[in-house]
């Protein structure tokens, strides 16, 4: 290394060193993941220990020479982290918003006790979810799609509930899924296939698609070899871990049900939605969950439906069900469709396809109709705890608005952008933005080099912006949640959907509507920064520690205040952290603070509480 003259030379020389040293001790960590293999959580916490204490002769990056020695102002006294200890093993699979104790002082009607309901904040847990006994690694994508360890979700009365279904079956130590469904026990393949002789879903047209009450997602599953990403949910209801099944296996799902809330996507957002047998009332209600899926549908998108009442003059002895009540529910169903000027192309078998027509405004249709209704918020994507309305959802004309086919689309300046209908970004900013992405991207995996190894496959952006992380890391090997903040200064989901990527509102005060340990790897740039005095940082890192996989990774990106706070949190939290400077070097006030989550699980050497 080159001598140099000045403290400033001196002082970066220093921490360069130490980023080194500290990077390579990182990457044995990483090292030792790659080298453990399948099911040895054990001896990969052991080896992270036994890597951290040779690491620990390694000071931590001192910032002093660039940040006015805020670092050395912390208190000894105040600098010990709080130690949060293990929840009961009872809590293994917990989902706050979901709890099924709290749904049943909730009505019944309208699904309103299956919707989120989050506890109060006297009642939020501070203690670590932990991970039940035996509780391995998944398996590798596309292994995942066909079997999941049975000791991380131990349930098996779909094996006996679904048995003639194909949805699941249970052997040994695993849980196989052959690929069936209610309305395809003869596999997703062959459904798909008869989808696609309707809805062009080969060439890039149709990418991103909905999937409601989706059972344990075999739909999705099949459909990503095709390049379509389906975001699927399902109630947190008597079929235990639906979601979780669908999560455990690499498939993107939320728990989620169509009730008297709309759903937490932006309006004009899929390609196709799809409902088979999904138990949903349609016709009920005036149309209402009709009229919603209307809300999310792309112009020129396509509705799916499968299962009673479609060719219900064939199959209403099959169903059990009187030939009059099936006959008045397909009724109601094709008069909701004329009113939404969905064209039906298709009614074949058990399986009928609308396509919502791509210029609403000449739907002679709807201008003859007294009893349509427009809704009068000018805000389609305004949908968080915002109750769903029997009314359409007006398709404003967007420049530009159709879509090229993907994957193009991933990086096309998006609809909402071209038109300027997003405040304060250009195609200029939004190039800008995909180029700052992927240098940091390119960065990141310097430092975790399994970033693009497919160890990681359901991945969450916590404060997505207009997605570029996930465009820089796209890859068929994993998926990414990305979430648009309810309180983020602008809305941008919208444009992630454009780009053929899929994402979320939410609020992070509150808990994600996910089972435990279900990402492999969170994303979290500036996202305490945004959510400074907004709600306590302990209770947003508690929630990540609960979604997060044993040995899974987190990456923050924020001002090196922020990470300092956070760091000092997560030192109470079993998992490892090294700080590491912005690419552009020291001076640069952003950081990158890495953690990961030591493997533990119930039953521990730690006391449980709550």
């Amino acid at each position: 290394m080159a001598k140099t003259s000045s403290a400033d030379g001196r002082t970066r020389s220093s921490v360069q060193i130490i980023i080194v040293v500290g990077l390579c001790c990182f990457f044995y960590i990483l090292g030792a993941w790659q080298r453990s293999g399948f099911g040895k959580g054990d001896g990969i916490a052991l080896e992270i220990t036994k890597t951290n204490e040779e690491c620990n002769i390694v000071p931590n990056l001192s910032f002093d020479s660039h940040h006015g020695g805020e670092v050395g102002e912390i208190d000894e006294a105040d600098s010990k982290a709080k130690a949060f200890k293990p929840c009961a093993a009872r809590y293994t699979d917990y989902t706050p918003c979901q709890d099924q104790k709290r749904a049943m002082t909730f009505p019944r009607e309208n699904m309103i006790y299956r919707e989120r309901h989050c506890p109060p904040e006297e009642e939020k847990f501070q203690c670590m979810i932990p991970a039940p006994k035996g509780y391995v690694t998944p398996f590798p994508w596309p292994k995942s799609r066909d079997y999941v360890p049975f000791a991380n979700a131990p349930y098996k009365s779909l094996t006996v509930e679904k048995a003639i279904q194909n949805w699941i079956q249970y052997e040994g130590n695993v849980f196989k899924f052959p690929g069936g469904g209610t309305q395809f026990p003869q596999g997703a393949d062959k459904y798909i296939n008869q989808i696609a002789s309707v809805i062009p879903i080969t060439n890039g047209t149709v990418r991103t698609a909905l999937d409601t009450g989706c059972g344990v997602a075999s739909w999705g599953a099949y459909l990503w070899s095709r390049n379509v990403i389906a975001m699927s949910f399902a109630p947190r209801d008597n079929h235990e871990a639906q979601v979780q099944f669908a999560l455990e296996r690499g498939v993107p799902a939320i728990i989620g049900v169509m009730g008297s809330i709309k759903l937490p996507y932006p309006s004009r957002a899929f390609d196709m939605a799809h409902c088979s047998r999904c138990l949903i009332p349609w016709g009920a209600n005036n149309g209402i969950y009709m009229m919603e899926v209307d809300r999310v549908l792309r112009p020129g998108g396509y509705w799916v439906l499968s299962g009673p009442p479609i060719n219900w003059k064939v199959n209403y002895k099959a169903w059990q069900r009187p030939r009059e009540d099936l006959q008045e529910e397909q009724r109601k169903i094709e008069e909701i469709a004329k009113k939404l000027c969905w064209v039906k192309r298709s009614e074949k078998s058990e399986m009928a396809i609308w396509q919502k027509v791509v210029d609403s405004e000449s739907c002679q249709r709807r201008q003859d109709d007294d009893s349509v209704e427009f809704c009068k918020s000018s805000d389609g994507d305004d949908v968080w705890y915002k109750k769903m309305e029997t009314c359409i959802t007006p398709s404003p004309k967007v420049s530009g608005e159709k879509l090229k086919p993907f994957p193009s689309r991933l990086y096309a300046i998006p609809p909402r952008i071209a038109s300027g209908s997003v405040s304060g970004v250009s195609s200029e900013t939004y190039q800008d933005d995909n180029k700052k992405w992927k240098k940091h991207v390119n960065a990141y995996k310097k430092i975790n080099r399994l970033l693009d190894s497919g160890r990681y496959r359901n991945i969450m952006d916590m404060n997505a912006g207009l997605g570029s992380f996930a465009a820089a890391i796209h890859s068929s090997k994993l998926w990414v949640m990305n979430v648009v903040p309810t309180i983020a200064e602008t809305n941008t989901l919208g444009v992630i959907y454009e780009r053929g990527l899929i994402g979320i509102y939410h609020d992070w005060c509150e808990a994600f509507s996910t089972y435990p340990r279900t990402y492999d790897l969170i994303h979290a740039p500036g996202l305490f920064s945004l959510y400074k005095d907004k709600c306590n940082a302990e209770d947003i890192l508690l929630e990540m520690d609960r979604i997060l996989r044993p040995e899974g990774a987190v990456i923050f990106r924020d001002e090196v205040d922020v990470l300092i706070k956070v760091k000092k949190i997560v030192g109470g939290m079993r998992w490892d952290t090294k700080m590491v400077d912005h690419e552009d070097g020291p001076l640069v006030p952003e950081k990158v603070l890495i953690a990961v989550k030591q493997y533990w699980v119930t039953g521990g050497n730690s006391t449980a509480t709550q």
